[in-house]
């Protein structure tokens, strides 16, 4: 078998990411040998996963999901192009898990086609390896200003021959018309390989859904795969940030009395706001995220997560009010945690001519510690102990590094004995993404913000564990493809490709 799959979206958001785990967890339950691909990501929420020779490399965190899905380790080739947006107007590009150059988009039209070579290249090794190859697009495949150029969508589709099915979130609304408009702007060529439609999000009577479906199939000339319904428990491992509503998860009652109220600073160039997601599975933990000073004041713990722009979001806290609000809580010895950018953000001072350019600028205060930046990226996987012996993984990626600086007690350590982050009374520090993954940390922290914070009737419940959480996750995916989608259809897909015969919507691009 030498299948392949193509997962669009007519937005982004709209569910591809999931979808793609849901039908690679489908397929390995087959005994297939799957594999996902991303050709191009654009995210901040990345992974980092170790390479054959040995160095650590950067892929889309929903990517890693994805290989998870599959039940094979993460690699680069499973999305060789990330993009991580820094400004409005400039990216970091990765290319096959390292960090090469810096772009906006008059300059990245250049780079894609060296891109789109890397990605083909890419592609068809991976094709040769696996038995399915299950690609998500990125965006949206009608994005007709972006089509000569396309190496993600349709031009990875024409490339490989791979059918292609189009993912509508219905929660969105108007989904039907984003469906026929999706397949209508694309040229003839285009059209040949759009086999079929999934809806996604759907929350109510599937009947009432119906003439909808079958008006859709009479104007394509496609039929619509399944409906997959909305689900509380789909939440782990988001592309995006923005993906995440105000609350983070379902929080299950407390194991205690009391609950524990945690609030996330939404930065504008948050990085890796997951690591929040392993406090969110703590029953009894009500994760928030926030840009509201208000919200910093009332949690019982704060958290300033990673950036992409560690000191344009330092600006931006003190614009908005919220640094201070975060000052008065160190001060009132309330807890405050920072991860990555954020752990930086708590230095004393700041010193970046490297990814914001501007020289020296005071930090938070909060930890005595200094940053420097670096032009060579840390990107690692990282192991050791907490304070109190405990075991912790995680990861790192960052450019800036501790330069200066004692603080009274680190919050990790290194296997081979360095120390790592900080604390200083209430203020808890670390570069480590991931770190809160580790049941036994985790339990361990969250029950000292509850005492820090006085809610001495917050008990963590020893049965919570995250690698389990993300586990049943996963085969959540699979059993709602299995469910409502038409996996026998899928099944001709993969193995035959598109339906020849298919019909041309007009007007179709020129």
């Amino acid at each position: 078998m030498n299948g392949g799959l193509l997962v669009a979206g007519t937005t982004s958001d709209a569910g591809k990411s999931v979808v793609t785990a849901g039908i690679c967890r489908w397929l390995r339950r087959q005994g297939v040998r799957v594999a996902p691909f991303k050709a191009q990501n654009m995210s901040n929420n990345s992974a980092v996963v170790v390479g054959p020779d040995g160095r650590g490399g950067e892929i889309g965190r929903a990517q890693a999901m994805q290989a998870a899905a599959c039940g094979i380790p993460a690699e680069v080739r499973f999305n060789p192009v990330l993009l991580k947006p820094g400004s409005d107007h400039s990216s970091q590009v990765v290319v096959l898990g390292e960090a090469v150059d810096r772009v906006d988009a008059g300059n990245f039209r250049a780079l894609k086609s060296r891109l789109a070579g890397v990605v083909f290249e890419t592609f068809d090794q991976l094709r040769t390896e696996y038995d399915v190859v299950v690609c998500e697009g990125a965006g949206s495949p009608a994005e007709i200003n972006l089509r000569d150029t396309d190496f993600v969508n349709l031009g990875l589709a024409r490339h490989g021959r791979l059918p292609t099915v189009v993912v509508g979130d219905i929660d969105r609304g108007g989904v039907f018309a984003a469906m026929f408009g999706t397949v209508a702007l694309l040229d003839q060529a285009d059209q040949d390989l759009v086999a079929g439609f999934v809806v996604n999000k759907f929350r109510g009577d599937r009947g009432l859904l119906q003439p909808g479906i079958d008006m859709l199939e009479r104007v394509t000339g496609r039929p619509t795969y399944g409906v997959l319904p909305w689900h509380l428990d789909l939440w782990l491992d988001a592309e995006d940030s923005l993906a995440y509503g105000s609350t983070l998860g379902r929080p299950a009652a407390p194991h205690g009395s009391e609950w524990l109220d945690v609030a996330v600073v939404r930065l504008p160039r948050v990085s890796n706001a997951t690591d929040a997601e392993a406090l969110a599975t703590e029953p009894g933990v009500r994760v928030r995220l926030t840009i509201e000073p208000a919200d910093v004041a009332a949690a019982d713990l704060v958290v300033l997560p990673g950036s992409k722009s560690t000191v344009d979001d330092l600006r931006w806290l003190r614009e908005t009010g919220l640094a201070s609000a975060i000052a008065r809580r160190a001060e009132a010895g309330r807890p405050v945690l920072g991860i990555c950018g954020g752990y930086q953000m708590l230095a004393r001072a700041i010193h970046d001519d490297v990814e914001s350019g501007r020289g020296t600028v005071d930090g938070l205060g909060l930890l005595p510690i200094e940053v420097t930046f670096d032009p060579r990226k840390t990107v690692t996987l990282a192991s050791g102990t907490s304070s109190g012996g405990l075991p912790v993984r995680g990861y790192e990626i960052h450019h800036g590094y501790v330069s200066a600086g004692a603080p009274p007690a680190p919050l990790l350590t290194y296997l081979d004995g360095r120390p790592e982050g900080a604390r200083d009374g209430a203020v808890f520090g670390t570069h480590w993404h991931g770190a809160f993954e580790s049941d036994g940390f985790r339990r361990w922290f969250l029950g000292e913000a509850a005492r820090l914070s006085g809610r001495t009737g917050f008990t963590t419940a020893p049965g919570t564990v995250f690698a389990a959480v993300r586990e049943r996750t996963l085969d959540l995916l699979g059993d709602l493809v299995e469910e409502h989608l038409d996996t026998d259809a899928l099944w001709r897909l993969v193995e035959r490709g598109a339906p020849a015969g298919l019909p041309f919507v007009p007007p179709g691009a020129p």
